[in-house]
């Protein structure tokens, strides 16, 4: 991803911090967040919504879909680090969830996955410690055979999220970055890409009983 891409995370207050489930088959361990509820989509450009319009980025077709006020706190270009150090500016806006989508851009820029997973640990935990809940979502490790291919997740996000206890929605970007006819460019989604993202994630979030 190029230095003006970067991706969104929902940002949540009203959630327990303590949210314990990954994974797709989980049972439902939350009240369910009502309309109107402040979501915060954080993140480098897929959150954005690079290669398609502000209106047809996941965070908007999300907000339709769950009717939750979901704000686009994605940045084209922003590295895990880069999404650590606005933790405190995301945390200030009290939302009641939190959807942190970050990490490509390190692999991208060749940044150790140490390094990867302690920035995304420690944006996690900080908006734990400010009581507020987060959904990481997965992005795809782009090797140079994925950039033509078949995308496949990085398993990074797994580790992280069996570790801190929190939700994971997998495969989402993978299977949308696999699909030409679903992409703007070789890592970025177009239109129809990120629609089918919001899709895929609100079902999910319905599942672990977050939304409607």
């Amino acid at each position: 991803m190029k230095k003006h891409h970067r991706s969104l995370i929902l940002a949540g207050i009203g959630l327990s911090a303590t949210i314990s489930v990954t994974g797709c088959g989980s049972a439902p361990q939350q009240d369910i967040l009502p309309a109107g509820s402040t979501v915060i989509a954080l993140g480098d450009s897929l959150t954005y919504g690079y290669g398609a319009s502000p209106e047809t980025a996941y965070p908007t077709v999300l907000a339709d879909l769950s009717k939750w006020r979901v704000i686009n706190a994605g940045v084209n270009g922003d590295t895990s680090a880069d999404v650590l150090a606005r933790v405190d500016e995301i945390t200030k806006q009290n939302p009641d969830l939190v959807l942190l989508s970050v990490g490509g851009n390190d692999v991208l820029q060749r940044i150790a996955p140490d390094t990867t997973r302690a920035n995304i640990t420690e944006t996690i935990n900080q908006f734990k410690s400010a009581d507020i809940s987060v959904v990481l979502m997965a992005q795809p490790y782009f090797s140079t055979s994925a950039l033509f291919g078949k995308a496949s997740d990085n398993p990074i996000y797994e580790d992280v999220a069996e570790a801190e206890g929190i939700p994971l929605y997998s495969d989402g970007w993978s299977t949308v970055l696999s699909n030409d006819d679903l992409k703007s460019d070789r890592i970025h989604a177009n239109a129809a890409g990120y629609r089918q993202f919001a899709e895929g994630l609100h079902g999910y979030l319905q599942e672990e009983g977050l939304a409607r």
